[in-house]
């Protein structure tokens, strides 16, 4: 199909601000361009930022046999950027698309705050020793089973049978993460000050959460689940416009709804296990390729999305580490920035 000029149809209410969809990925040459130089420009400004991560101010000189582990040591920061930036952009995007709104995200399912609980009913009921014990490949595949868990039951439950409410799930995930935030508050409250500290390293994301150890089994996971998303795009296409419209052309919409919502829970679950929680930084990523990706297409939102997330996560290392000479947890400069753009939507649209 032809990417130039074509036939427009309505949008739903899924599209706000936005009055036509056009048939095809891009309105005209014009936005198809611009779309692959930014594109192209996202990702090299990643890459070099990545390259700078790796390189820039190794204190071990190039010829020195210490070098390469040194590099292999940073190596393991920019994968895990790398596996952030890939699964709240892929889950975020479409978890905005199947639900028609673009105001909320995945978070609202509860694997942050399944998370946190986890982490300090640990603490809590078996002592810091525990908490440094749980750890390897088994307690980490044990918090994403129990993350995806929650959510099939969610699904099976709410969006099957006399219910089938998608917005019924939302408001149940809402709940359930809100019982499970205020458990996890008032056991925090309850312990010592060193167990505390030690808990709430964990509790913030960051990329220096993350362990080597399980990438040889969270990459397949993560290529094959962003790899599935990518092929249903089309289908995706679609489901965004509603269950009516879905319905017409043939689409079963509960069948796929749920397809993709498992795949967004794999997704969220693997990221939060590994480098802990990003509420808004999905968020922030979706809002940005929206404004930057002129169409409607979700193969390209994706891609879009993907090289805007990574190239927030690396440049922010690379200017705080290298640059400003700070040591500050970089997930908590870009949660602030992704909440005020959280506030500044909610305000121009004056509703969710």
């Amino acid at each position: 199909m032809s990417t130039t000029d074509s036939p427009t149809i309505p949008t739903n209410a899924a599209d706000p601000g936005l009055r036509t969809r056009s048939t095809s990925a891009f309105r005209s040459r014009k936005d198809q361009v611009r779309y692959w130089i930014l594109l192209t420009t996202l990702l090299g400004l990643g890459l070099a930022a990545a390259l700078g991560l790796l390189l820039y101010n190794n204190p071990v000189p190039v010829d020195s046999p210490s070098f390469i582990p040194v590099v292999q040591r940073r190596m393991v920061a920019i994968i895990a950027m790398f596996i952030a930036a890939l699964c709240h952009s892929v889950a975020t995007v479409a978890f905005q698309s199947v639900t028609g709104n673009r105001i909320i995200t995945p978070s609202l399912l509860g694997y942050e705050a399944l998370y946190s609980f986890i982490q300090t009913g640990i603490m809590f009921f078996l002592g810091a020793t525990a908490l440094v014990s749980f750890s390897g490949s088994s307690a980490f595949f044990l918090q994403v089973a129990l993350m995806i868990v929650l959510s099939l039951i969610l699904f099976g439950w709410l969006l099957s049978g006399k219910y089938g409410n998608l917005h019924l799930m939302l408001l149940v995930g809402i709940i359930i993460g809100t019982g499970l935030n205020s458990l996890s508050g008032f056991m925090r409250r309850m312990l010592a000050p060193s167990e505390f500290d030690l808990l709430q390293s964990r509790l913030i994301g960051s990329v220096t959460n993350a362990d080597a150890e399980y990438f040889p089994l969270v990459i397949p996971i993560v290529i094959v689940t962003t790899l599935g998303m990518y092929l249903l795009s089309r289908r995706l296409n679609i489901l965004s416009l509603g269950k009516d419209v879905a319905t017409t052309f043939g689409v079963h919409y509960q069948r796929n709804l749920i397809l993709i919502l498992v795949m967004i829970a794999v997704l969220m679950a693997v990221t939060t296990s590994l480098i802990g929680p990003l509420t808004f930084f999905g968020f922030l990523v979706a809002m940005l390729s929206y404004q930057a990706a002129p169409t409607f297409d979700h193969k390209y939102l994706f891609s879009m999305a993907f090289a805007i997330g990574f190239a927030i996560l690396t440049t922010a290392y690379f200017v705080l580490y290298h640059i400003l000479n700070s040591q500050t947890v970089v997930s908590v400069v870009i949660e602030l920035f992704g909440g005020l753009i959280f506030l500044i939507v909610i305000l121009r649209k004056r509703s969710l």
